[in-house]
């Protein structure tokens, strides 16, 4: 079908909640989606507006639509959830991970056991987790036994087995390092019920402070414990007392390093999504009385665009019902609906705020880890997704695979030399540098000598026929790109390259014509990619101009100044224009633009002659 038919077809579609269905020209299923308003939704697929490839890939596959209305946008989420299970539509995003996790057990039996499964059996037993980390399984289960025993034997201890006159099991309590640990041993003679009910009483109250733990409730323990522990103390029974103590310990050293926040925030989920152009990355944090019972982080690929609030109320779905979580709370860094019964928060401040910026810190965390495996995995996908990033960070109208980069050196006007560096899918490509000593400027005229160096370098690739860059970029602020721009204006280029430029002191990137920078994240990858070139471009660029001086037996007297440089004696001289202005600067003024070492070494040797 057509998009003149499909837009025939969403536009009879009715202005309610629902979830639409696309088929391909095979009748099947391949995307699912949910929306407040169908009609409104499913027309945005076929309007003018620009989408990206992989969605225009969707669109070019829909032969058929359907739908289904439901009363409330909630209903439309759970909906398209169940569906999308039981298709699993070729372009709808899946969680990754697959695997099952340890839960804590606790059996529906007589005197119940306490043990780590990874299957789940609808007996009527409880369930804890499931746990992402076997470490801490194992820390909280070691600590469980250390505080009182939980029986390991599996051995059918119904009160009918042990009451029965033919069977001569029976139970009590050994005694062992202070602690009671219930056994079945052989024995005739002894009266069963009686010594039964006393031991059970007593096990039962340890499986439920055993429960609480696993709850993440230690007071109710903790009192119990220290009540115990005072009338030892109080009965001189010290050995005891000191028992009860370590166990104590023990317990508070485990809750400090999962206490987060105020113990009053209880059964409460935290998700955030960190989004990118090809992947989003999601962290779910459980929180139980201020303590983090249960941290998981995922991926999701995105199969064509899609907004982080989609993804998010997708996730979130998924992961609860992975992890039983039956939380009627939840914070987060993205605006969600999850229907009426769930209250969901974007806290602001407070300890609320805590958590998300925890929750958003170990998914960053979890994003580089990613990356640097699909980096190992496939460096060519690495760099593909720097390109995609770069090109949306800078608007671009592709990807930047050629990237050009220029810098100019001189000393005040003297054996000025220009380079250029370039970069192909995002990496050098150092046969292509190329060094450019300045023929028609004369004296210190950066600007001049930008635009003299793009207009050669850029008329020789049009004179030899060559590929010319996506992107090139200047090493300076709005002057020089002004410059450079007026070179490509002449070669009837500026339609055809994309330039900008970076300025050293905050890291801005200009454009051309707009006076207003544009200020990247430290840690984007974009920025980082300038960076690069700019760095390569400036050594590359230097080295050529101390070559140029050194066979030119050029010499400058604050070369004999022990501890400074060339790269100083460049800026000095950009700034204060000549030696005499230099040898006469004040310190304040020297401080500003080398520091304050090597400007109290420039001074002391000026005022000492």
């Amino acid at each position: 079908m057509d998009i003149k038919s499909l837009k025939i077809i969403s536009n009879n579609l009715p202005s309610n909640p629902g979830v639409y269905q696309f088929f391909d020209s095979k009748n099947n299923i391949i995307y699912i989606g949910k929306a407040k308003n169908l009609k409104k939704r499913v027309n945005s697929y076929f309007s003018k507006q620009s989408h990206t490839g992989k969605t225009n890939k969707l669109i070019s596959n829909i032969s058929f639509i359907k739908h289904i209305l439901v009363k409330t946008e909630s209903d439309a989420l759970l909906l398209e959830n169940n569906l999308i299970k039981k298709y699993k539509p070729k372009y709808n995003i899946q969680l990754k991970d697959g695997k099952s996790y340890p839960w804590m057990c606790i059996k529906n039996e007589r005197f119940p056991r306490l043990f780590i499964t990874r299957k789940l059996i609808h007996d009527g037993s409880e369930y804890y987790g499931p746990y992402t980390s076997i470490k801490t399984i194992n820390t909280l289960l070691d600590l469980i036994n250390n505080l009182f025993p939980i029986r390991l034997s599996n051995y059918n201890l119904t009160e009918k087995k042990i009451n029965d006159k033919k069977n001569k099991l029976s139970l009590r309590l050994f005694k062992k390092n202070g602690h009671s640990i219930i056994l079945g041993f052989n024995i005739e003679g002894v009266e069963k019920t009686n010594e039964t009910k006393l031991i059970e009483t007593q096990y039962k109250k340890n499986i439920d402070l055993a429960r609480e733990i696993l709850k993440g409730k230690f007071s109710q323990f903790k009192n119990v414990m220290k009540k115990k522990m005072q009338q030892y103390s109080k009965n001189m029974q010290y050995e005891k007392a000191q028992e009860i103590k370590e166990k104590l310990i023990a317990l508070e050293n485990y809750q400090s390093k999962s206490t987060i926040v105020n113990p009053k925030i209880n059964n409460v989920d935290v998700f955030t999504v960190y989004s990118e152009t090809d992947y989003a990355y999601i962290n779910f944090l459980q929180i139980c009385y201020g303590s983090i019972v249960r941290s998981y982080n995922t991926e999701i690929k995105k199969k064509f665009e899609v907004d982080d609030k989609e993804i998010l109320e997708f996730a979130i779905l998924e992961i609860r019902s992975k992890f039983n979580s039956e939380s009627k709370e939840i914070y987060t860094n993205c605006k969600i609906n999850l229907g009426q019964n769930i209250k969901v928060s974007l806290p602001k401040t407070g300890d609320k705020k805590q958590i998300v910026d925890l929750s958003l810190k170990n998914v960053k965390h979890f994003r580089i880890n990613q990356l640097q495996q699909r980096k190992q995995l496939d460096p060519e996908a690495h760099y593909q997704r720097i390109l995609n990033q770069a090109k949306i960070d800078l608007k671009l109208n592709k990807e930047p695979y050629h990237i050009e980069c220029f810098d100019n050196s001189n000393l005040h006007g003297t054996n000025a030399t220009s380079a250029c560096v370039v970069f192909k899918n995002a990496k050098p490509n150092k046969k292509e540098y190329r060094h450019f000593n300045i023929k028609e400027v004369v004296g210190p005229n950066d600007f001049a000598m930008m635009q003299e160096i793009v207009y050669r370098r850029y008329s020789r690739l049009l004179k030899e026929k060559q590929s010319l860059p996506e992107l090139a970029i200047i090493d300076g602020g709005k002057g020089q790109l002004s410059s450079a721009l007026n070179a490509l204006i002449e070669l009837k280029l500026d339609k055809k390259i994309a330039l900008i430029g970076i300025a050293k002191r905050l890291e801005e990137i200009y454009f051309p014509n707009d006076s207003i920078p544009l200020y990247l994240d430290k840690r984007s990858e974009t920025l980082k990619l300038i960076q690069n070139l700019r760095n390569e471009a400036h050594r590359f660029s230097l080295k050529h101009h101390r070559n140029k001086r050194g066979s030119s037996f050029l010499t400058n007297e604050l070369e004999q100044i022990k501890g400074i440089g060339e790269k100083t004696i460049l800026d000095l001289l950009r700034h204060f224009k000549s030696n005499r202005n230099i040898s006469t600067a004040k310190i304040k003024d020297l401080k500003k633009i080398i520091g304050d070492k090597r400007a109290l070494l420039i001074y002391n040797y000026y005022k000492s002659r």
